[in-house]
């Protein structure tokens, strides 16, 4: 695992769109990641403007997208089965613990997925 990567959850994305500065110096010139669902959760929101979403594409074409395979529909489905997590959530938890670099979120939902490299990040 390198120091250098991570995949953000989608509230990290929020978080570093709406101009965190904690966050932005974090992951200055690293590799960031998002799981396929984190793209459909941000391009999806039904009140997104027109600016949102081209700023939001802007920083997705930053990123490297995980696309569903099958080893993260295992992961998907074991997590599930295990923590009885929401979908979109044992989704993204699958993808982080298939890729297994640092997943970086302020969910305290995904602390019971034991098999994550979870990076809590707390709002100041």
């Amino acid at each position: 695992m390198s120091g250098d990567n991570f995949i953000l959850d989608t509230n990290i994305v929020l978080y570093l769109l709406n101009g965190d500065k904690t966050l932005s110096e974090l992951l200055h010139e690293k590799n960031l990641y998002i799981s396929f669902i984190t793209e459909i959760e941000l391009l999806g929101y039904h009140k997104i403007t027109k600016k949102e979403k081209q700023e939001i594409k802007q920083f997705i074409d930053d990123c490297i997208i995980i696309e569903m395979n099958s080893e993260i529909k295992k992961h998907a489905i074991r997590i599930r089965n295990q923590y009885n997590s929401k979908l979109g959530d044992c989704l993204i938890a699958a993808t982080a613990a298939y890729a297994n670099f640092p997943f970086i979120t302020s969910d305290k939902e995904f602390c019971k997925v034991e098999e994550l490299n979870l990076i809590l990040y707390k709002i100041n």
